[in-house]
């Protein structure tokens, strides 16, 4: 290629990128705002929420427009890919940042400007992640939302976010070197970056145990950020320490890059992986839900809860078919709204606080619906009915159960994740048991209801369970294969 076809082609490639451009144009613009004003905080504060409303409105209406109005394309010579997979995941990424938005607007958190810059990085780092058809730019989106994550959780002044920031960045490090070295590995042995070409090239004549190291050490960065075991060990602490919507953030957005990456890479590796990966999907969902179990604190539960909720989240994708993956795009579409909806409701029970059990025993009683709706998507959460997280497991076990053939790994995966469902049942109805079953507490908290937020949450996972074709027809009739 020569270099004017070379230009040429970046030149197309910017037509297909223009989300990103205006997340890249608006975050310097905001950024020499924010400079400019520094000299007075509260005028600061003031500009800038209103700006990143816009920002964040603004992209969610760029996606939607390239959803219907741009064709599939590979950018910038195959760096990335726009398709209909990427876009809907990446729609779902501006809708988490807006929740997000909403959550410190709602709860009158009054965060340094620099964390909002720092929410549209992790979203442009998502961005590019769901893009990432290739290993570089898929380290490269996964280090650029993991930078924007730690620097999130230790922007704040006290012990506990340092030592949660510290503990973030040091397991983050450790699974993004293994995940370096995996990626050095892998391109030794196929001589591409490309990963739909990697499994074309190199890896017939490889032998099974050096391709099941590489593959697992390829998948570190990835299993780092969906709080997999053995990458798990930094969740509890750093959700404990750092501010609700930042932790309803982290809780969603991270997940929603990996889990289109982790469903590009998995057709690549070798078959044996799959059941490696079947076994960590169950000793997680284990290892989530025990550990919930004696839990004191909301936010640290929840942590607990992201780790079991992880393994199920990749379930579906070990199917290794479009059922499979459609019912995987379903349960993580059912776990952001379920999990951003439970950590705002937690968070106007107790505002701004630390989220220990002891402040919501009795708050029921003073806002009987939005007790209700923490009631219903810590059932949702727990996937039993009438929610849409009973629809999500029901997908996920589904496909799996109609992959069966006979192989014993699937079988335990199955049954495993069942009787897990029934463990987190426990846990997940401790809140709702406090909200409503003891008696008041005597510490006084900035207590804000907020009947219509609480009877929208309610409306959506309710109709989800009723309809989950809203979610599904887009990831059947959409997504090509």
């Amino acid at each position: 290629m020569t270099l004017t076809d070379q230009l040429q082609h970046i030149a197309q490639s910017l037509f297909g990128f223009y989300p990103e451009l205006y997340l890249v144009l608006f975050f310097l613009a905001v950024l020499i705002l924010e400079l400019s004003t520094r000299k007075n905080p509260e005028a600061t504060r003031k500009l800038l929420v209103p700006c990143h409303w816009i920002g964040a409105l603004g992209l969610l209406v760029l996606l939607v427009y390239q959803w219907f109005h741009t064709p599939d394309q590979v950018l910038f010579g195959q760096m990335l890919s726009v398709d209909s997979k990427a876009v809907f995941f990446k729609i779902w990424i501006a809708l988490a940042w807006l929740v997000t938005l909403f959550h410190i607007q709602k709860l009158r958190y009054e965060f340094q400007p620099e964390l909002y810059l720092l929410l549209s990085g992790a979203v442009l780092g998502g961005l590019l992640l769901c893009m990432a058809t290739n290993l570089l730019t898929l380290y490269l989106g996964i280090e650029f939302i993991s930078l924007c994550s730690y620097l999130l959780v230790g922007l704040h002044k006290d012990i506990k976010s340092s030592e949660g920031s510290l503990k973030y960045l040091l397991f983050g490090g450790i699974s993004s070197a293994v995940m370096l070295y995996g990626i050095s590995f892998l391109y030794g042995l196929t001589g591409t970056m490309e990963i739909a070409a990697a499994l074309e090239t190199g890896l017939q004549n490889t032998p099974p145990l050096v391709l099941l190291v590489t593959s697992l050490l390829t998948l570190g960065g990835l299993l780092f950020k969906l709080s997999l075991i053995p990458f798990h060990i930094w969740t509890p602490d750093t959700y404990e320490a750092t501010p609700t919507p930042v932790v309803s953030f982290l809780s969603a957005v991270p997940k929603i890059g990996v889990l289109l990456v982790l469903s590009r890479l998995i057709h690549v590796l070798p078959l044996e992986v799959i059941p490696v990966l079947g076994g960590i999907a169950l000793i997680s969902m284990t290892a989530g839900n025990v550990g919930a179990l004696w839990q004191s604190n909301a936010r640290r539960l929840m942590a607990y809860s992201t780790i079991a909720q992880a393994g199920y989240l990749i379930v579906g994708l070990l199917v290794l078919e479009s059922a499979g993956f459609h019912a995987a795009t379903f349960y993580l579409s059912a776990y952001v709204i379920l999990s951003m909806s439970a950590f705002l409701l937690m968070d106007l029970f107790a505002p701004q606080t630390d989220t220990r059990f002891s402040l919501y025993e009795g708050r029921g009683k003073e806002w009987p619906l939005g007790g209700a709706a923490l009631t219903m998507v810590m059932v949702g959460l727990a996937g039993f009915p009438p929610t849409v997280g009973f629809t999500a497991k029901w997908l996920v076990f589904s496909s799996l159960w109609e992959s069966y053939q006979g192989e014993r790994w699937i079988l335990i995966l199955l049954i495993g994740g069942i009787l897990n469902a029934a463990i987190s049942l426990v846990y997940y109805l401790k809140i709702p048991y406090l909200l409503f079953f003891k008696k008041t507490s005597t510490e006084e908290g900035d207590f804000r209801a907020a009947p219509i937020l609480a009877g929208l949450v309610v409306l959506l996972v309710l109709l989800l369970f009723v309809k989950p074709e809203l979610i599904l027809n887009p990831a059947t009739e959409m997504f090509k294969f």
